[in-house]
């Protein structure tokens, strides 16, 4: 007995249904993934570039320019401010600027004693650049901020 009256969708109709529901579900999985992907990298190159400047002396991380090539959230740069990450690139500031203002206490001792291999001219510069990353990050979280941009006024 066949219905000769109903149409039925076809085998093929029905695999490809079936199959734009697994990529779906996939993009939505892939999409949440790239997002923690991105910040754990943001973390991993914020931290191999303090490091990178005080051993090698390079300075090639610009945190701005990575936040918006990878159009990234206000949320992004926020959790980064707010992150360990961050705290210890401001205490390694801190301790540069301490070992370039140099004195006699055991504090200082410490900090010469952990820093001798940098001269305070290389110092200067490597706070300078580390202040840049803290910086450029929170200028990303403040032009991210929500409301109407202004538009430029024609005279």
């Amino acid at each position: 007995m066949r219905n000769l009256g109903k149409v039925r969708p076809s085998r093929k109709s029905q695999s490809t249904a079936r199959n734009l529901v697994g990529v779906r579900k996939q993009l939505n999985i892939s999409k949440n993934t790239t997002s923690y992907k991105m910040e754990d990298e943001l973390y991993s190159l914020a931290e191999r570039a303090m490091d990178v400047a005080i051993m090698e002396k390079k300075f090639f991380f610009k945190i701005y320019d990575y936040l918006h090539h990878n159009k990234a959230k206000r949320k992004v740069a926020t959790e980064f401010l707010g992150s360990s990450t961050a705290q210890n690139i401001e205490t390694t500031i801190t301790e540069l600027e301490e070992y370039i203002k140099g004195g006699s206490d055991a504090d200082h001792k410490y900090l010469r004693e952990a820093y001798h291999h940098i001269g305070k001219p290389e110092a200067r510069k490597i706070a300078k650049y580390l202040h840049q990353i803290i910086d450029d990050a929170k200028r990303y979280e403040y032009d991210k901020r929500p409301g109407r941009r202004k538009k430029a006024v024609n005279k």
